[in-house]
Order: C-alpha cells, then structure tokens, then sequence
C-alpha cells in the first residue's frame, strides 16, 4: 500500500499462526494452501479476514535479495542471520537484518506494520539522499543513527545485523 516491494515469509520448519493463547498457535506445513488454512482456521473463528498469497513460502528457500529484511520475532532474526551465515558470502552484497519483537496477536501486528512501515520510510529517505558513492561509506553509521532514533521515538527495541549475500 505504501509503494515497498515487500515478500512475507517463514523461517521455520512450519508456518504457525496465532491460536487460542500464544502457547497453542495453529501449526501448517508450508506445503499447506492458504485455502487449506484458511478453511480449517473459519471452522474455529468464523470472524477471519484474509488478503493473502497461495501459501506461505520459507526464507532459507529463496531465491531473491533485498536490502533489508524485518523480522518480527527473536527466534526468527536468528534463523535469518544463522540462514546466511549457512550460505557464505557469496558476492558480498550487503543486506541489513532488523527486528522489532511484536506480540502475535491482531492489534500488535497492526501497529507493528504501521511502525516497520515508517522505518522503511526513514530508511528509504536516507537511500534517496545519497548523491555519491564516497558517502555510502557511512551508510552503516547514519542507519545506527536511524535505528536509536526510531526505538526513542516509539519506545522499541530494534535488533539490527549487516550480512551479506
């Protein structure tokens, strides 16, 4: 809605999905149709919406590059950062790794994309101030200087690594 390209992905050895309480999270393989979990899901809570893609896909099975990848969980900003360390540095393209920790639940997730949306903004702006090539060597100083300002402002914490493809 806001003009990024953006891909949504697992990283995990299934895809979860919030359940009753956080500790009973509703587990599909990735090979599971969104139809498939969306049916199964309105058998429980006939209340669902979606605007989703066929199924879910897995990070460590991708193909593309981006600039910078967001996680929304601890556990998977270590999968991603332990998924490229796996890969090696092939062509030293570097990639940022960020993470805002955010609850799973409807109003959490709502408010955590309206806040990785504006860092996304920030970081973009930034991108687009760059004229030469000699300031992108303090590329990876002014995104720090970025980050602590984003976690003052909202109060979150940011977790934030350079990898490279």
């Amino acid at each position: 809605k806001r003009g990024f390209n953006v891909s949504s992905f697992g990283s995990g050895t299934h895809c979860k999905l919030p359940g009753p309480t956080p500790e009973e999270p509703n587990i599909y393989s990735f090979d599971s149709s969104y139809d498939d979990m969306y049916n199964d899901l309105t058998k429980k809570d006939k209340t669902l919406n979606r605007r989703i893609k066929s199924k879910p896909e897995r990070f460590q099975d991708g193909i593309n590059k981006y600039d910078c990848v967001v996680t929304c969980d601890e556990r998977v900003y270590d999968q991603v950062i332990e998924d490229f360390e796996n890969r090696g540095n092939v062509d030293g393209t570097p990639v940022h790794l960020m993470n805002m920790n955010i609850m799973d639940n409807q109003e959490e997730a709502t408010i955590g994309a309206v806040l990785i949306c504006e860092l996304c903004q920030q970081l973009l702006t930034f991108y687009h101030s760059l004229h030469k090539i000699e300031e992108c060597e303090d590329l990876d100083d002014n995104i720090e200087d970025i980050i602590k300002e984003f976690e003052e402002k909202n109060k979150r914490t940011l977790y934030h690594h350079v990898a490279f493809y």
